[in-house]
Order: structure tokens, then C-alpha cells, then sequence
């Protein structure tokens, strides 16, 4: 019995210590953002998050509900919430332009998509929301601290764009619809020539073509090889020291053979026919 009184004297104890944490109504606009700091400094991200929420609705437009909002913001990004924490970055910036704390607002927003960004299989809305973000924010604060951490993300992420594509092309590949997979291919050479995976790119576009030439009607035969030729020739003037040289010169020999045979039997159509 005794036991039972102390345990329910430490749960009132307890309940009355985190209802003293609330915000009530009455409290002036200080107590209410004060107890939504000690919220947020316990790391009690749900609560902090409705307790800033509260203080925004009606310190709008004064300091302290300025913090809030920069507060709610953080709340929702510890608590991992990052897409709601986007906004409230977002909704930040937009009333508060020009706040000292607008820099790391902006990162933050940016840095909340990048969170959101999934594995590249995936679809990628977030991960080219973050990358648009990264590259504003370096547009924006050319001189902050954070470019060159803005810069590392913004190569990740297109390192995960140029990969989706890449994949997509060796699926082409694979199902045997090559002149899709050599267009995929060309999506990575195009808009992420910087990225690792563009090298290789090129030389599955090169294989591509081949393959495709190889399935395709005589008379059309000719041409697409001669892609995979302006592909190799690409590739010189993009990779000349490229790690997969060796291979993508022995794609431009087997064209070549090919082309080569495709012209000896159409000179020797030519001959037959005078």
C-alpha cells in the first residue's frame, strides 16, 4: 500500500511538473515563449513544435513572435519533419526578409529537401528542390561560410541525378531498346558532364549505338554506327585520359570494322550492277 501512495505521489509530482511546462491561457506572450524554450532546449521537438506554433499565432508582427517562427522552424528539423520544417523556413524568409538569421534560414530550408532527397531509384522531386536551393543559396551569399558545404551537396546531389539516368539507360540496355538507352545516356553526358558517372556514360552510349546498328535494317546500319563514332570522338575531347579508354577504343574499332564491311559490300553491289 505504501508503495502504491509513492508511486502515485511521484506520477502527480511528474504530472504537475510538465502541466507547470504548458502554456496556459493568460500567460503573457514572454511566459508562453519561455515555456516553449524550455520545450525546445529538453528536446521535446512535438511539444516545442506546438508551443512555438501557439506563440507565432499571437506574437505575430513583435520580436518574440519572430523568434518563434525561427524556433518552430527548428523544432519540426530536429524532429525530422523536414518537409514541414522546409515550409516554416520558407514562411521565415518570406515575412522576415531581412533578418540577421536569413542566411542560415535559407541553408536550412535547402538542407531540409536534401534530407527529403530518397535513393536514386526513387523519384527525385526533392533531391532537384534541394540542389535549386544550394545553387540559390550560393548565388545569394557568395562569401558565407557555407558555400563550400553548400558546393558538396550540390555535387551529391547531382551525383544521385546523373546516376537515376544512368540506371535508366542500363535498363534500356538490358531489354534491348537501345537507341532509348543511348538517349539516357546522352541525359548524363548533357547536364552532368562533371559527375562520375559520365565517362562511363559515354561509353555505354557508344555500345549503345553499336547494338543498335547491329539490330537495325542494312540500309540504316551504316549511320548508326557513325553515331557510335561521334560518341568515341566525344569522348576524346571530354576523357582522354578517361579509365575506361581501353574500352570505349576497342567499341570505336568494332564500329569501324563495321562500317568498313558495310562499305566494301556496297561497293561490291556497285560493281555487280554495271
Amino acid at each position: 500500500m505504501r508503495t502504491i501512495l509513492i508511486l502515485l505521489s511521484a506520477a502527480f509530482i511528474f504530472t504537475s511538473c510538465r502541466s507547470s511546462d504548458l502554456i496556459r491561457p493568460g500567460d503573457s506572450l514572454e511566459v508562453a515563449f519561455e515555456k516553449s524554450m524550455n520545450q525546445f532546449e529538453n528536446e521535446n521537438w512535438s511539444d516545442a513544435a506546438r508551443a512555438f506554433e501557439t506563440v507565432v499565432s499571437i506574437g505575430r508582427g513583435t520580436d518574440i513572435g519572430q523568434d518563434a517562427q525561427f524556433y518552430l522552424a527548428e523544432s519540426y528539423f530536429n524532429g525530422r519533419r523536414y518537409l514541414i520544417a522546409a515550409s516554416e523556413y520558407e514562411r521565415y524568409a518570406q515575412f522576415y526578409p531581412r533578418s540577421p538569421r536569413r542566411e542560415e534560414v535559407d541553408f536550412k530550408a535547402a538542407l531540409s529537401y536534401y534530407n527529403l532527397s530518397p535513393r536514386y531509384k526513387l523519384d527525385q522531386t526533392y533531391t532537384k528542390q534541394a540542389l535549386e536551393r544550394f545553387r540559390l543559396f550560393n548565388t545569394r551569399y557568395p562569401n558565407s561560410d557555407r558555400v563550400s558545404e553548400s558546393g558538396e551537396y550540390i555535387t551529391e546531389l547531382r551525383n544521385k541525378l546523373a546516376r537515376k539516368n544512368f540506371s535508366a539507360g542500363e535498363f534500356y540496355m538490358r531489354t534491348s531498346r537501345y537507341n532509348a538507352a543511348a538517349v539516357y545516356f546522352d541525359m548524363v553526358i548533357d547536364e552532368f558532364p562533371d559527375s562520375r558517372w559520365a565517362e562511363r556514360a559515354l561509353v555505354k552510349q557508344i555500345e549503345a549505338y553499336i547494338l543498335f546498328a547491329d539490330n537495325s535494317i542494312p540500309n540504316r546500319q551504316k549511320e548508326r554506327y557513325e553515331k557510335a563514332l561521334d560518341s568515341y570522338s566525344t569522348y576524346l575531347q571530354l576523357f582522354p585520359r578517361g579509365e575506361n579508354r581501353s574500352r570505349a577504343e576497342e567499341l570505336h574499332d568494332r564500329a569501324q570494322n563495321e562500317i568498313d564491311r558495310i562499305e566494301r559490300r556496297d561497293g561490291s553491289v556497285a560493281q555487280s550492277d554495271r
